[in-house]
């Protein structure tokens, strides 16, 4: 077991409880929030406003639910919320089979009504099954938000969270921050999603100019510390220039101490980049869910998305 597995977690206790409630199976790879998230005042109002929507909407049926992760992960409360859509489902299911099986044609038909693609999903069967609150809040929140989008959520709640890998050779661990709903300005954050997946899907004849306006913005600033960065898939990936064009143009000093300036291991890397998205974060300019481990594999995509944080904001003050 890894420093950073153990490091995740602020007590022992913790730690126990942990490897008693959560079994990673070999190949297995799951995203948990940490318990130092789980006294989160945004988080718990999130809960709450969630568990009374539900057992508003579900009055008439005489259903109450008292707890987001044991009440939903069989599949019945689900069925009667989507009680508008036709389910070809049993009404009860008593074994983990028959669980599994219901949940597999709920959440298809939510896919299917909230029109995702499989990767846009942020839950799955297996999760809400081993009653993942994470997955749980990220699918009831889209189900609120298309049968009723007037529920006012509370804005910008965020959790730290732990993604645990289990590997030939151990535990793999990455830290992040993953937000559940977003600000009051996200109408503006959902164009700049659609944007890039515009760019990346139907103008892919544009991407070369876009990326070259990122290349000139980057090096206007990493120049002066005698940096020049050519290829932004390869040299974004360890985090380094990232933290240090975010310290250029936030103004501060990076201790030498807190990064890894010559990264030698993919944990480096990420610690790196986590850095890098928290520090975003903090800053107020980072408000939507970025998975650290994509920027490292090298994704353009998400790549772009975090530098266009810095390019809106910095590049309307050139202007």
């Amino acid at each position: 077991m890894d420093a950073d597995f153990l490091n995740a977690f602020t007590q022992p206790a913790a730690v126990n409880q942990f490897l008693v409630e959560n079994v990673i199976t070999p190949g297995e790879k799951r995203k948990l929030i940490k318990p130092t998230s789980s006294n989160n005042p945004k988080l718990e109002q999130l809960k709450l406003l969630l568990i009374d929507w539900i057992n508003t909407t579900l009055k008439e049926e005489h259903i109450v639910v008292k707890s987001l992760e044991e009440d939903l992960y069989d599949g019945l409360v689900l069925h009667h919320l989507l009680g508008s859509l036709k389910l070809d489902v049993d009404k009860i299911a008593l074994t983990e089979k028959k669980q599994r099986q219901k949940l597999s044609v709920i959440l298809e038909a939510v896919a299917k009504c909230l029109q995702l693609e499989e990767s846009q999903l942020k839950w799955s069967v297996e999760a809400i099954l081993a009653k993942d609150l994470l997955s749980t809040l990220h699918l009831l929140v889209a189900i609120a938000k298309h049968f009723q989008p007037s529920l006012a959520f509370p804005p910008n709640v965020h959790v730290e969270t732990i993604t645990i890998e289990n590997t030939s050779k151990g535990l793999k661990t990455a830290n992040g921050v993953e937000y559940i709903t977003g600000s009051k300005e996200n109408s503006e954050e959902q164009s700049t999603d659609d944007a890039f997946d515009e760019l990346f899907s139907r103008a892919p004849e544009r991407l070369d100019d876009v990326k070259k306006v990122f290349l000139q913005f980057v090096n206007q600033h990493v120049g002066k510390l005698g940096l020049n960065v050519k290829d932004m898939e390869s040299q974004f990936a360890d985090g380094v220039i990232l933290l240090l064009l975010i310290g250029h143009l936030e103004g501060y000093f990076l201790n030498l101490r807190d990064f890894f300036l010559t990264p030698a291991s993919t944990t480096e890397m990420l610690h790196n980049v986590n850095l890098a998205l928290d520090l975003l974060t903090d800053g107020g300019l980072l408000n939507f869910s970025v998975n650290s481990e994509d920027i490292v594999k090298g994704d353009l995509k998400t790549t772009m998305r975090v530098l266009y944080c810095l390019y809106s904001k910095y590049k309307a003050k050139e202007t």
